[in-house]
């Protein structure tokens, strides 16, 4: 697997992510975890009540926030390391009163889910995009598996304004994606294709600095 993909799956960064790792994030803009929680809960309206994928669940921390919102019925935590399921899982055992029963840990690939056709209604990956080895293989198989009407929502960064005049920066990108298989997007719209390609549609973003959160949804 590629060198990004190896790094989350060492013990290290993933004791590491929600103890300081993910908290660094807001030096790009992201609003921190409940914030992005509430902004996503306004594009899964239409499905609450569903079942949802928190994909590149990671330690677990918007995983939690779902289960304990009430807002769904299942919630599958999906991840490739298997040292973040182990977090997730230990985080889980920790906290009181908390719904065990919502919660179903899975270990798969981004890119090869492990969900029927049309089986899901909402899939959220928090801080993820850019780290997938293939964006495109993994938002096909979203699309196959979300129901008609199921929603996509997810953050990544984007590096544009000042960045954009950089030299070479595409040249440098493609180096980026070969050598450590992370993803560096350049605007929201390539966001967009990315999603409209794959069959996706009603494409919705909100901006703060680096941080971006899109949405969309598969035609009903």
């Amino acid at each position: 697997m590629p060198l990004a993909t190896e790094m989350f799956r060492t013990p290290v960064v993933s004791f590491l992510y929600e103890r300081g790792w993910r908290q660094n994030f807001i030096f790009g803009g992201f609003p921190g975890p409940e914030k992005e929680f509430d902004m996503a809960k306004n594009y899964l309206n239409p499905v609450l009540g569903g079942n949802i994928v928190d994909a590149s669940c990671g330690s677990g921390m918007f995983t939690r926030l779902f289960a304990k919102s009430g807002l769904f019925s299942q919630v599958i935590a999906l991840d490739y390391s298997e040292n973040m399921l182990r977090q997730c899982y230990e985080f889980i055992e920790k906290e009181e009163n908390f719904p065990k029963e919502k919660v179903t840990l899975v270990r798969a690939d981004i890119s090869r889910l492990p969900f029927k056709k049309s089986s899901i209604d909402a899939v959220h990956a928090g801080a993820a995009l850019h780290c997938w080895p293939s964006p495109s293989t993994a938002v096909a198989e979203i699309s196959r598996v979300l129901r008609p009407g199921g929603v996509f929502v997810a953050t990544t960064c984007i590096l544009d304004g000042p960045f954009a005049f950089v030299p070479f920066l595409r040249t440098f990108r493609q180096i980026i994606m070969g050598i450590a298989g992370s993803h560096i997007f350049l605007s929201e719209w390539e966001l967009e294709d990315l999603c409209r390609t794959y069959g996706l549609v009603g494409f919705a973003y909100m901006r703060n600095r680096r941080f971006v959160m899109i949405s969309a949804r598969k035609p009903s």
